[in-house]
């Protein structure tokens, strides 16, 4: 066997104790991977797709260092023996308390999080806002933090303000509880004076927020504006609503703890060192672009248009589903917007078409069947008269763009 060397490096065995069945978790062990691509470091990687499962004994881990979320305190406790290199994942707290002062911690910003979402908010012009929690648990500490930052930015603002009543955990979500806790949400959004902007504390409680609305016929974003918190693609895929989130920087999170228990491997010690890692910054959808109406009909004909135009509606269904006649919406929607129905219609469509291309996971002749146009050929028609370019031109334009 050869000893280290430049040309043959130590290989680690390192323990990643992650749920892989969350976003959060996995973008935090593709950081992870992508320090180990960019430098010579050669570890062997334990990972299951749920540790917890495996938690028992794993204080007893025959390798050389762990880097582990810490926002599970089951975790914490099964490791608080271990004698092996640890980093330590989770949230930002104010309470220092809050932190293991043995292990080096790298920590997403609460405060920038939701400072970020509720600042958002209010640039698209909302003066009513809420915040949609999860229940109390030892599991959900960092949510606590992040209903203690809310109350913290409407006290500034607004002192004197009942903050504390503008939140709402709900019920933890459930099949046996699934109902109930669908009619409570509802009953909370339906109290909440609109229009009202509401931050979820997580993508997932957004989702439930963006499906009681449509439950409750409550028009997203005209009366009920949301944005989540970690831009799962998983939470966009199952709403008709893009959804609007606050992007964490996860990936940068898992490359600072590689980088970190590289030092530790290597003889560094590091109890107590903090990293802070501040979010990326705000995937803006439609879920969240507010633009304040007083017309009630053109509220609810957009608010129909933004779930079902990809579905190859027309202005008449729109109409009825309004309950006012073809002729009399065209006037409203001339009077408020300054355009037709069909127009409306149509600039959806083209929105949902230029997002799936700047994604560039679907053909162009994908794109045209599900953003709704009748026709590739349709679709390059439209491109050609709003944009003045074809859709791969668009596609290469969003490619450089990211780029710089």
């Amino acid at each position: 066997m050869h000893s280290p060397s430049p040309a043959h490096p130590r290989i680690h065995r390192i323990a990643l104790l992650f749920n892989a069945n969350k976003v959060y978790d996995r973008d935090i062990i593709v950081g992870i991977g992508d320090y180990l691509r960019s430098t010579r470091v050669t570890w062997e990687l334990f990972l299951e797709d749920d540790f917890r499962c495996r938690l028992a004994g794993i204080e007893h881990f025959d390798g050389d260092g762990i880097i582990a979320d810490f926002d599970d305190p089951d975790v914490a406790e099964a490791l608080r023996a271990c004698p092996l290199p640890i980093v330590a994942i989770g949230a930002s707290y104010e309470d220092e308390t809050a932190y293991p002062s043995q292990h080096p911690y790298v920590a997403t910003d609460n405060a920038q999080l939701i400072a970020l979402a509720y600042r958002h908010l209010i640039d698209a012009g909302l003066e009513n806002f809420a915040l949609y929690s999860v229940p109390v648990s030892p599991a959900h500490r960092w949510a606590l933090e992040r209903e203690r930052v809310y109350l913290r930015l409407r006290q500034a603002d607004q002192p004197g303000a009942r903050a504390a009543d503008e939140i709402y955990r709900g019920l933890a979500t459930s099949a046996m509880s699934w109902n109930q806790a669908s009619a409570q949400l509802i009953d909370w959004l339906r109290a909440l004076p609109k229009p009202v902007g509401i931050i979820a504390v997580t993508d997932a409680r957004a989702r439930h927020l963006l499906q009681a609305c449509l439950l409750a016929d409550l028009a997203v974003p005209e009366q009920v504006a949301i944005i989540g918190i970690d831009n799962d693609p998983l939470a966009r895929t199952l709403g008709r609503i893009p959804l609007s989130s606050v992007i964490q920087s996860t990936e940068e999170m898992g490359r600072k703890a590689a980088q970190l228990l590289h030092q530790m491997l290597g003889g560094v010690r590091l109890p107590g060192h903090r990293v802070l890692v501040p979010p990326v910054g705000i995937n803006a959808l439609a879920s969240s672009r507010h633009q304040p109406l007083s017309n009630a009909y053109v509220m609810r004909a957009r608010h129909f248009i933004r779930q079902y135009a990809c579905q190859g509606i027309k202005t008449e269904q729109v109409a009825a589903y309004v309950g006012i006649s073809r002729s009399a919406l065209e006037e409203h929607f001339r009077r408020d917007l300054g355009c037709t129905v069909h127009q409306a219609i149509l600039s959806h469509k083209l929105d949902v078409a230029k997002e799936m291309l700047a994604r560039r996971d679907a053909s162009s002749a994908d794109v045209a069947v599900r953003s709704g146009f009748t026709s590739l050929q349709y679709m390059y028609t439209v491109f050609r008269r709003e944009l003045d370019c074809t859709p791969r031109e668009y596609q290469e334009r969003m490619t450089l763009s990211a780029r710089d």
